[in-house]
């Protein structure tokens, strides 16, 4: 769907053209001059950096080579002014018909305004996020992620684009190892046996009572006091299976689903790292070496080994990296690395939601995954900062159930799926977020999910009470005034937001985009409680139609934006 700026970026384009044609710019420059809102609205309506981008092909000065585009643009007829500002940047105000059209458009496309039709797409773009070790409930942290990368995938769908949304089981290691261990304590605490403190390293949350109850029913006592290796496997494989039965209920109850669930352990078992550590070593990207001491540790303390090393320091990286331990399995690079050359061969790009504490692995894997895909496949990595949990200004305590930490289910409990959802994209991922319970569900301007649902449900109010009004159609638009016409150019910038948030892989951005727009309709209502001329129901029909088209505009676009951070949108506020 085209939108005003790419109308107006084609005008500037048309002139430059023209320029080009009669020798006054020299052709082949490459430049693609800014066409976008000016920071203040009183420079106009768009403003673009033509003349400064292309002053050096032209060989005069910008602002005389922006008099000339100023002359040209001016008989466009989109534009009904066009003006020379500062060192050279132009200042365009379009036609009141513009912004007309641009409001019927709103209309017509519904809650579809500003989705994109389906791109020329091969492959799609792979999102992988939570990706969660299988080893307990999901805590608040996970809840981030979670909702950053499911509303990224909303984002990315709405421009256009395939998605897969994928999960990555870590079920090898260590760490699975010691749930199944954990399992087997609470498995003959169910079969009568007072196993004390759990020990550390084990899990102690009691969520894993359950499965040791069931494993009990099962099984009887016929793993008591038997080898570790005649269980482990079993209540490895029973434990995993269990906790991502759990996970799935928790991304369920933010309404979260996963099109693909890949296992470490699977991945391993048919050989994929090993044919992935082949193929870099034939390339000469994997050699056997030995690495440094790690820093701050005795060098007498050090005991090096030969390891099959990833030469990450050719792609930037800090020191290359081993893919295998020195007992032969592979490290979480090693698995790692071959999980993204499979996605990497199934998608036309790759996304990774991670924690930050993750973020010292970062170029290490982008290393690998640009000498794996030769480069063909782009590959980012969006990192989620902590949520800290209060309550009226107090951290919460953590759950009992999860046993060291606030969970996902605790929090969508307290606040539903909606408010958690909104709340943890009301900043950008990379910065700390507190969320309170309190303030998260107070109704005041201060609380952005508030603020925004109360915009659209002030909207489905009115248009719930013109219902069966004799208004004229179409709605006479020229009736608005300036205030409600600034609406309508806020309203025209959402096209273009979807475009740059999804380019950008910024799903936050929809959630500040909704908060202005709710906050410039409030303060027209506002407007109308001061002053009952400027309310939309009004004794004259044409002034009422007028703005009840504008205020319906303003729905659809907060519905859209709701619905890509996968939040419902309320038709009353109780």
């Amino acid at each position: 769907m085209a939108n005003i700026f790419a109308t107006v970026e084609a005008r500037v384009a048309e002139a430059i053209a023209a320029l080009e044609a009669e020798g006054s710019i020299a052709s082949g420059h490459g430049v693609r001059p800014v066409v976008e809102p000016p920071r203040d609205a009183a420079h106009g309506d768009v403003a673009t950096n033509a003349a400064l981008a292309l002053t050096k092909a032209a060989g005069v000065p910008p602002r005389q080579l922006a008099a000339r585009l100023a002359m040209l643009l001016a008989r466009a007829p989109e534009i009904a002014q066009a003006e020379v500002a500062g060192p050279g940047f132009l200042n365009l105000t379009l036609a009141r018909d513009v912004w007309a059209q641009e409001l019927w458009t709103i209309r017509a496309a519904g809650d579809t305004y500003g989705k994109q039709p389906p791109r020329d797409e091969a492959l799609p773009i792979n999102v992988e996020f939570v990706s969660a070790n299988p080893t307990g409930p999901m805590h608040v942290g996970h809840c981030r992620g979670a909702v950053v990368g499911d509303a990224l995938a909303n984002l990315l769908a709405f421009a256009g684009h395939r998605v897969v949304r994928e999960y990555y089981v870590n079920d090898a290691g260590a760490q699975v190892d010691a749930l199944a261990r954990s399992v087997h304590l609470r498995y003959r605490e169910a079969l009568g046996e007072d196993i004390g403190p759990i020990p550390e390293g084990l899990y102690p949350g009691d969520y894993l009572v359950p499965v040791g109850e069931a494993l009990a029913r099962e099984f009887g006592d016929r793993f008591l006091g038997r080898p570790e290796a005649e269980w482990l496997e079993l209540f490895r494989a029973r434990a995993v299976a269990a906790m991502m039965d759990c996970i799935r209920s928790d991304l369920e109850s933010l309404g979260i689903r996963h099109d693909i669930f890949t296992s470490e352990a699977e991945l391993q078992a048919r050989g994929a790292p090993a044919a992935a550590e082949a193929r870099l070593r034939a390339e000469g990207l994997v050699y056997d070496g030995t690495l440094p001491p790690p820093k701050g540790e005795a060098q007498e303390d050090w005991e090096p080994s030969v390891l099959p090393l990833f030469r990450a320091t050719a792609f930037g990286d800090d020191v290359d990296r081993p893919i295998r331990k020195s007992d032969g399995s592979w490290t979480y690079f090693g698995a790692d690395m071959a999980y993204h050359a499979e996605k990497a061969a199934r998608s036309s790009a790759l996304i990774d939601i991670w924690g930050a504490d993750h973020s010292g692995t970062v170029k290490r894997i982008m290393a690998a995954v640009e000498a794996l895909s030769g480069g063909r496949v782009p590959f980012d990595v969006k990192l989620v900062q902590m949520v800290r949990i209060f309550r009226g200004g107090e951290p919460v305590r953590m759950s009992k159930r999860a046993g060291n930490f606030v969970s996902l289910a605790d929090v969508v409990e307290e606040v539903g799926p909606d408010v958690t959802r909104f709340m943890m994209l009301t900043k950008r991922p990379e910065s700390p977020l507190d969320f309170d319970y309190v303030k998260a569900v107070e109704q005041s301007r201060e609380n952005p999910v508030f603020y925004v649902q109360y915009a659209h449900a002030r909207i489905r109010s009115v248009e719930r009470r013109a219902e069966g009004l004799a208004l004229p159609v179409p709605a006479p638009l020229d009736r608005l005034d300036d205030a409600e016409w600034d609406l309508v150019k806020r309203m025209a910038q959402w096209p273009r937001l979807v475009e740059q948030a999804a380019t950008a892989r910024e799903p936050h951005r929809i959630a500040f985009y909704l908060h202005d727009l709710a906050s410039a309709f409030h303060a027209l209502w506002n407007r109308g409680n001061d002053d009952p001329m400027f309310r939309i129901m009004t004794d004259d029909p044409g002034l009422t139609a007028a703005r009840l088209t504008l205020a319906g505009a303003v729905g659809q676009i907060l519905r859209a934006g709701l619905s890509i951070m996968g939040v419902k949108a309320v038709e009353e506020l109780r």
